[in-house]
């Protein structure tokens, strides 16, 4: 498996900031959607998530994904927990958190003007195809090169080839990808060492834009509760998730706060990449 997982070299912004060990961007929109645009002109790797507490605490409880997420080119915040824990912790400053389905709005106007087709990946058939459509009535010249649903399933370094093949011969120049948290940043993280383009792991952007899911009102997401929200449309799958992370989130973030724990972030770029990968 020498294609995943291999070191690579990262830039080192300036942006980074230490949360619970994960290395979070303290950017906002229009810096974010400008590094991906400069990635996608320039044919370069790069990779991109955007964090909510769940993906965070995915890395403070799994080493090895940690090392993963602190080998992204980016990592921005994804709603006000993680927007409060950097302007806590690191005096940030940021008046906005960034997350995927916005990201994707401010981004694909700019991809359209600039004649810069997009991948879509992961979700099923009828998500994807409710989702084209629908991207491509709001962004008006949006070329969409591709759409390949999830396998819900793990593969080999062969499979990942030859999905980079699909997405490099179809000329686009970044990739979205919508395979929930972590194997969307998996799958994103290992596919980096294939493709000169950015692979964008935007969550529930998909189910979102394509009219599947109703995002949390505004009012909610301003004040962090839009876990609530998922919790209330999704409560036996999401529980766990919320009613057990959350607290844990908010105590480790106290200790990081009061020094009482100081999180290392793993080393960047060396992550012990899987032998298989979710796709």
């Amino acid at each position: 498996m020498a294609g995943i997982g291999a070191a690579l070299e990262r830039p080192t912004p300036d942006t980074k900031r230490n949360v619970l060990g994960v290395l979070v961007d303290a950017v906002d929109y229009d810096v974010a959607v400008e590094q991906v645009l400069a990635a996608a002109r320039d044919r370069r790797p790069y990779c991109m998530t955007a964090l909510a507490v769940h993906g965070v605490m995915t890395g403070v409880t799994d080493p090895r994904h940690r090392a993963r997420l602190n080998g992204f080119d980016l990592v921005t915040p994804d709603g006000q927990p993680v927007r409060w824990a950097l302007n806590l912790l690191h005096g940030a400053g940021l008046r906005e958190w960034v997350s995927g389905p916005e990201l994707v709005l401010q981004l694909l106007p700019r991809m359209a003007a600039e004649d810069l087709p997009i991948y879509l990946y992961g979700s099923t058939p009828g998500t994807l195809h409710d989702l084209t459509a629908a991207l491509r009535q709001r962004v008006p010249g949006l070329s969409v090169a591709g759409a390949e649903a999830s396998r819900f399933r793990s593969a080999g370094e062969d499979e990942l080839r030859q999905i980079a093949d699909r997405i490099r011969s179809s000329g686009a120049r970044a990739v979205l990808v919508a395979l929930g948290c972590p194997r969307q940043e998996i799958f994103a993280y290992a596919m980096r060492s294939y493709l000169d383009l950015p692979l964008l792991a935007v969550g529930a952007a998909f189910d979102f834009h394509a009219g599947r899911m109703r995002r949390a009102p505004e009012w909610m997401r301003r004040r962090g509760l839009s876990w609530l929200w998922r919790l209330a449309l999704e409560p036996r799958r999401l529980w766990r998730r919320y009613l057990l992370l959350n607290p844990a989130y908010l105590a480790a973030l106290a200790a990081q706060a009061l020094g009482i724990w100081r999180p290392d972030p793993a080393p960047r770029g060396h992550p012990a990449a899987p032998e298989i990968v979710p796709v």
